[in-house]
């Protein structure tokens, strides 16, 4: 039987509240499951202490029986203390999308043109004689 520890979504509609659970992988989300670990409040801010609790003992129990922590249990479980903090990358993070570059490069091809005609020496006024000096010869 393969295990999980995952969360079984409650709470109303915009208001969710999790139940942190041991259950059979081919189980539903919020279906049965065989032990209760804990609770996950989303809703409140992330320095408090009622966010998450768990029943850490539990917890390590399941895991030293196979169990494998869904991504966001094995986060908490890592902040715990419980699991080995593992190096995540999210390469394409920092990557604008093509609406971005769109307008990052229409951006910089007016700035070039721009920067193309200030560079530019401008051409320097004719000075034409007064009309009074033109008058006087």
């Amino acid at each position: 039987m393969s295990m999980k520890i995952r969360l079984a979504r409650g709470g109303s509609k915009k208001r969710p509240h999790y139940s942190i659970v041991a259950a059979d992988s081919r189980m539903a989300r919020d279906g049965r499951f065989i032990e209760k670990l804990g609770t996950y409040n989303p809703l409140l801010a992330k320095d408090n202490e009622e966010r998450v609790k768990m029943d850490l003992d539990r917890a390590k129990y399941w895991l030293s029986h196979g169990a494998q922590p869904t991504d966001r249990v094995a986060r908490m479980l890592e902040n715990a203390g419980v699991l080995v903090k593992k190096d995540r990358a999210n390469l394409k993070k920092g990557v604008p999308g093509k609406k971005a570059t769109a307008r990052a490069t229409e951006k910089s091809a007016k700035e070039a043109a721009l920067a193309e005609a200030a560079a530019a020496p401008a051409p320097a006024p004719v000075e034409e004689p007064a009309a009074d000096e033109a008058a006087a010869e």
